[in-house]
């Protein structure tokens, strides 16, 4: 398909999901006892969970039994080889550190929104499997404030993640470092790569750069080795993201290669990506709550809720052979993105001890 001639001022809603049922409702028998035991730390019947360490209000808020879902203890436990001690130890220091971080009062749209004006990170578009594509141009950086910068980016993740229709558990981050840009700051990209590893597991489904300055590449070099083989594999430098079959051109703009001729307009594209992301997650934990509003609850069955209206549910568990989105660009729809089966990946990632851990 030819690039479109209209520019593209706002974010792309989410394709419908590729999945018939949930992927992650069938674990091992071993697996489920291990889950199990996870989730019975988190919900005691004899007295209140309280998160350690935690003075004031340690007991749970009805946002971190939200994020206490069964896919969460899942994806800790994947993260952490299967071992039930360090899942529980990993999800007790991620409850902690949402907390301290902010994400429940501090870190909101209107604090972050100075780093956003000039389009430094931008969610637009969608890979094959579904996954938000996550972009990253460093040229367009516009404050020195490392704290605020590193709040924006954990900021974005978050709604990357409300970005996930049913089924979907990772994003597709996409770095462009052309333009001559400046380069990132070292110390702030090891402190959002620290939060991604220690508080996000399995969030990272793919990592594509392009265009790498000299500097950049050599942090890359160094830190690279130290990766487990399989999350190397998710890093790709200067890939063909549609000869590889990763992004067809409709979900993607034209730095890119892709058809959209996307411009990043802060005025329109800001409130209506935080009016689309408010809109399904308040839809979401409203679900949740008919559902029991209970720890442990399937992010498939709140996603999916009758009342949701978002996604649509079928019948098996196997991937849908299904056209892919169709955006409205001019008012008049483009055509359909792909029609073959895909098939249904794992998004586990692990790392051996001592290195950089899994993301």
């Amino acid at each position: 398909m030819a690039t479109t001639t209209d520019k593209t001022f706002l974010a792309l809603p989410p394709p419908p999901t590729i999945y018939k049922d949930d992927p992650r409702a069938n674990v091992s028998v071993e697996e489920e006892k291990m889950y199990t035991e996870v989730l019975a730390h988190f919900t005691k019947t004899d007295k209140s969970y309280t998160i350690p360490h935690v003075e004031k209000d340690a007991e749970l808020m009805d946002a971190e039994k939200f994020w206490l879902s069964r896919d969460c203890l899942l994806r800790y436990l994947r993260a952490s080889k299967w071992k039930v001690p360090a899942a529980i130890h990993r999800l007790e220091e991620t409850l902690k550190w949402r907390r301290e971080f902010g994400l429940y009062d501090t870190v909101t749209a209107e604090l972050v929104e100075p780093e956003a004006v000039t389009g430094k990170e931008i969610l637009f578009g969608y890979d094959v499997l579904g996954k938000p594509a996550f972009y990253m141009i460093p040229s367009r950086q516009n404050t020195t404030e490392a704290t605020r910068q590193i709040q924006f980016a954990v900021w974005m993740l978050e709604r990357g993640v409300d970005l996930m229709e049913p089924g979907v558990e990772t994003l597709a981050l996409l770095i462009n470092f052309g333009d001559r840009g400046k380069n990132p700051s070292i110390s702030t990209a090891l402190a959002v790569l620290h939060i991604l590893q220690n508080h996000y597991p399995e969030r990272l489904g793919l990592a594509l750069i392009i265009n790498v300055p000299f500097l950049v590449n050599a942090f890359f070099k160094v830190v690279m080795p130290l990766v487990d083989p399989i999350t190397r594999h998710k890093v790709k430098f200067n890939p063909e993201i549609f000869k590889d079959g990763l992004f067809t051109t409709e979900n993607v703009m034209k730095e890119w290669g892709g058809d959209h001729d996307f411009e990043y307009a802060h005025e329109k594209y800001w409130k209506d990506l935080v009016s689309l992301c408010e809109t399904r997650s308040k839809t979401w934990e409203k679900n949740w709550r008919k559902l029991g509003a209970k720890v442990g609850t399937s992010e498939w069955a709140y996603k999916n809720h009758e009342s949701s209206g978002a996604s649509i549910i079928n019948e098996k568990s196997e991937p849908i052979s299904t056209p892919g989105p169709r955006i409205a660009v001019d008012g008049a729809k483009t055509e359909a993105i792909h029609t073959s089966t895909i098939p249904v990946t794992s998004s586990e990632i692990e790392v051996e001890p001592r290195t950089v851990t899994a993301i």
